[in-house]
């Protein structure tokens, strides 16, 4: 009998240990078609809290006394389905649980580029993909401009500052806290902004005194208003996420988003989903950096499938440095 953790009710503001429970899940004999996985990793993402919500979205919302579903790596252990094969590893969206019956549509065999199967959950999977996508894509980031990254130590902004800094562009990185702004620095990030100890915007304006041509946004509020008060003519504004409402009902206010007309800012909101066309060059071009020497990583790891909805809730809190992982 596999395991899987169930939403039981739909959180308020911040979510709760009682929203979640871990409950026996049987599967279903696989068929054509099919294959069973044992998942290895699993992810926890940011997005996942909107899932929560009952209301309409990118994504559908998470079914109540069903299991939730999210990133997951594992080893095929029987298949019906062509080019699938036990011991196989393969990425999938089944995770949040043990076990799973997956269609072979739906999963997808790691490629060969010599990093761990975790890394194709972070830095080589749909992180990296929002950071590489939304950098040089959605920003159209070019070789020479400043980019300023927020949540510059998480999964996907870890990824911004290098990729940014191996294209030749000049980076401020904002983290919380001493020692993840110290990481982030040792990224290669030109300037790093600590959050919790003062105004970014005063911070921003001390990096940037002539502005900033590119904001990757992971947080908006505070964040999101200091890169419209320093943002120079023309500059592209890519949005990623806004984890800093995310359990929150408060509107953001931003004081600064006049400077949208008197800049001709560009802001664009964004989905991974939108760039999987992209996937070939992405891997081409993040292998060609690994190899070169341009490419970190940082995992934080929390072991067992009962400590799922802790390591989600360690999101919101900062607890992670690079991508927070659960391995079964």
């Amino acid at each position: 009998m596999s395991r899987a953790w169930i939403l039981e009710r739909r959180p308020q503001g911040m979510p709760q240990a009682g929203d979640f429970a871990l409950k026996p899940w049987p599967l279903a004999p696989i068929e054509d078609g099919q294959i069973r996985v044992r998942n290895l990793w699993l992810s926890v993402d940011p997005y996942m809290r909107g899932r929560m919500n009952d209301v309409k979205s990118y994504a559908a919302p998470y079914a109540l006394g069903e299991p939730m579903h999210g990133g997951a790596i594992g080893e095929v252990v029987e298949s019906r389905a062509e080019g699938f094969a036990p011991g196989d590893l393969v990425q999938h969206m089944d995770g949040w649980r043990d076990e799973a019956v997956v269609a072979a549509a739906a999963a997808q065999k790691l490629p060969a580029l010599g990093v761990p199967p975790q890394a194709f959950l972070g830095q080589f999977g749909m992180p990296g993909l929002t950071a590489y996508a939304g950098l040089l894509h959605v920003a159209e980031a070019k070789p020479g401009e400043t980019v300023f990254v927020s949540a510059a130590a998480g999964a996907v902004g870890s990824t911004v500052v290098q990729i940014a800094k191996a294209k030749g562009m000049a980076v401020i990185g904002s983290a919380g806290g001493a020692e993840k702004c110290a990481w982030v620095k040792s990224l290669g990030a030109d300037h790093v902004i600590d959050y919790k100890a003062g105004p970014v915007l005063r911070a921003l304006h001390e990096a940037a005194p002539d502005g900033i041509d590119v904001y990757f946004d992971n947080v908006g509020a505070d964040q999101l208003d200091a890169a419209l008060a320093t943002a120079r003519l023309g500059a592209r504004f890519a949005i990623c996420g806004m984890i800093d409402i995310y359990n929150h009902a408060e509107p953001t206010q931003l004081r600064y988003i006049a400077r949208v007309i008197a800049a001709r800012i560009r802001i664009t909101g964004f989905l991974v989903t939108d760039h999987f066309g992209r996937l070939p060059d992405f891997y081409r071009d993040m292998a060609g950096m690994a190899a070169a020497g341009q490419l970190q990583r940082e995992e934080t790891v929390v072991d067992g499938l009962e400590a799922m909805p802790d390591a989600f809730l360690g999101l919101f809190s900062g607890a992670n440095t690079g991508k927070m992982l659960v391995r079964l």
